[in-house]
């Protein structure tokens, strides 16, 4: 059957393809996209593509994205895609890049009802219907294959999202099994708070046990960054990932 978004992709795809020199940067630039075999690197260019057409990439406070930031950047946002579909970003529309970690106001009421405001200098941020906001310095650290991807870390934010606020339990495709995902994850993170806590050694930055959300965004970026240590340490988790990014990062090169 014939598909309008199936149509304007090939043309998109046929038009504005991103020239092979900014391709072949990005690839030099991310170690992680290197390990993808070459189909994979061909999926994955024309799903970039069809993120740097679709999703703007804008520069704040002075900084003005080059050709090269805006592939790197989009080249890591396509790759949790890369086994499902670009209709999983549909609730966000661009992409902000700062020169530099930014400062954001925030609010809460603690249980006794009391406003605070605090002034925080962030490396990344996701908001519900709003962009992705990221630190050009902390993208450019990411795809190393060291465990660190701040690009992965707040795509994961934004498809944990779509079935509501961040709780680190995203929309489960057909098949999958939400008591069998809420227990892996659960008693991962009940594992990692403790060993934090005992200030023991983690497999995961430390970080992903402030909340089940950061959990599920942390243990994403190792997945596809390092997957054999993921799997190593957290096994069941590492299985729901596979099933949920519809990949298995271990079997690339």
């Amino acid at each position: 059957m014939w598909s309008f978004r199936a149509w304007r992709r090939r043309r998109v795809l046929a038009r504005h393809p991103i020239p092979g020199s900014a391709w072949a940067g990005a690839l030099a630039a991310l170690p992680v996209l290197r390990r993808l075999p070459r189909a994979g690197q061909e999926r994955l260019r024309d799903t970039a593509t069809l993120l740097l057409h679709g999703k703007p990439v804008h520069g704040a406070d002075g900084l003005e994205p080059d050709r090269h930031q805006r592939v790197v950047v989009t080249a890591l946002a396509a790759l949790p895609v890369l086994g499902l579909d670009l209709d999983w970003y549909d609730n966000w529309h661009e992409i902000v890049l700062y020169p530099e970690v930014f400062l954001q106001d925030h609010e809460w009421i603690d249980e006794a009802g009391v406003m605070h405001r605090e002034h925080r200098a962030l490396e990344g941020e996701s908001w519900q219907q709003g962009p992705i906001v990221l630190s050009w310095p902390d993208v450019a650290a990411s795809g190393q294959g060291n465990g660190y991807n701040l690009v992965i870390h707040e795509i994961a934010h934004k498809l944990d999202m779509l079935n509501g606020d961040a709780n680190g339990h995203p929309p489960l495709h057909r098949g999958m099994n939400n008591t069998v995902w809420h227990d892996a994850f659960s008693v991962a993170y009940a594992d990692l708070v403790e060993r934090v806590e005992a200030q023991q050694p983690t497999t995961l930055d430390p970080y992903a046990a402030t909340a089940p959300e950061e959990f599920f965004a942390v243990a994403s970026e190792v997945f596809f960054e390092i997957p054999r240590v993921l799997r190593a340490a957290y096994p069941a988790v590492y299985g729901q990932l596979a099933l949920f990014y519809r990949q298995e990062p271990r079997e690339w090169g």
